[in-house]
């Protein structure tokens, strides 16, 4: 393994494809090429990317088959159709473009190349910057923004190509719950998925902290949802509840969804994060990778919309996934601690701790 490299999986295509057909700002319109841009011309300027512990990587090419190992035939045409036809929308929450097909195929493709990257030991960790986000796509349906489950995908690939047999845990950060990754792997013994997420003015109805998984699944999806206005006072209260799991669980990779709607400034978002957040998140979360599983440890872009804030939280991430001291921001020179929900999320976790305890010997 080099274990002086991280692979950041880039690609000029997310940074100018899939245009949103609003000329005023609307929901769609926040899925951007222009999240992409901002990150990397903030690395650039950063002069992060000139680290020689970093490795650039582009998406693996893929095909429509491994689309079909999470995606209904049907709806993987649909997606081609309307994309080949200019453009429509897709549901409540989606549009589509005449790149939309090929960019999402392609963020598989980032995904998959930070999974196979870190397992083969190509590096160490990983983080692919694409787009558009994955977690909330089910079978035969898009939503919240994302078109294909780049996350699902990624695994299946794992399983059915590199014939992949370890545990695998997936920490999802993103402030909206992650409703498609929770369905696919609900019953399934070898994945655990782990979601904190704002409870949540959007998705009201799904997300609770009952809902635990069901048959070989049971006790392995696991919801921590707080409420709105978490600080960053409270945020690292999760690690009570993951720590523990997984040294019980013993995932031989974990990935991270990696949502950056937390963040105080984000439009969709109603928590109160600072980048400060992220950065102590990752350092943790390495050190638990590096402890369990030789530090095989991928980070994959899901949510973050403020072009401010979502470049300088990643490029935090990656100063703290490099064992960079942690660089503030300006912007974010304010303090919510009068917000603190510390009480609140401190009864929802010691909940979650009595009933994971069903499960779980922590």
């Amino acid at each position: 393994m080099n274990d002086k490299k991280l692979g950041l999986i880039i690609s000029a295509e997310f940074a100018e494809q899939n245009v949103p057909p609003y000329p005023k700002p609307t929901f769609f319109s926040f899925e951007h090429p222009f999240r992409i841009k901002s990150i990397l011309d903030y690395l650039d300027k950063k002069e992060i990317l000139k680290n020689q512990s970093i490795e650039k990587l582009k998406p693996n090419k893929i095909e429509d088959s491994l689309l079909l190992l999470g995606h209904s035939k049907f709806y993987i045409d649909t997606i081609k159709r309307l994309s080949k036809f200019g453009g429509s929308i897709l549901g409540e929450e989606n549009y589509v473009t005449v790149d939309t097909y090929n960019l999402a195929k392609l963020a598989v493709g980032g995904a998959v190349k930070a999974v196979e990257s870190v397992v083969t030991k190509e590096v160490k960790n990983s983080f692919a910057l694409i787009r558009p986000p994955g977690h909330h796509a089910l079978r035969e349906s898009a939503g919240g923004l994302c078109i294909f489950n780049n996350i699902a995908l990624s695994i299946f690939y794992l399983r059915e190509i590199l014939e992949y047999s370890e545990n695998i845990a997936i920490i999802d950060i993103d402030d909206h719950f992650g409703d498609g990754l929770a369905r696919y792997f609900y019953e399934d013994k070898k994945i655990l998925y782990f979601s904190v997420h704002e409870f949540d003015f959007l998705d009201g109805d799904i997300g609770f902290l009952t809902e635990m998984g069901a048959g070989k699944g049971i006790g392995k999806n696991i919801n921590f949802p707080v409420p709105s206005h978490m600080t960053d006072k409270d945020f690292l209260e999760i690690f009570d509840i993951i720590e523990p799991i997984l040294k019980k669980f013993q995932p031989g990779l974990i990935i991270v969804a990696a949502g950056f709607d937390m963040h105080f400034s984000d439009p969709i978002g109603n928590c109160l994060l600072t980048s400060r957040s992220y950065y102590n998140f990752t350092k943790k979360i390495k050190k638990l990778a590096n402890e369990i599983c030789e530090g095989k440890l991928s980070f994959i872009l899901e949510g973050g919309y403020n072009l401010l804030a979502l470049p300088h939280c990643v490029y935090t991430m990656i100063r703290a996934l490099l064992a960079e001291d942690y660089e503030a921001s300006i912007l974010e020179d304010i303090d919510f601690s009068e917000y603190s929900k510390l009480p609140e999320i401190r009864k929802i976790k010691n909940n979650l701790q009595k009933r994971l305890r069903k499960y779980w010997n922590i």
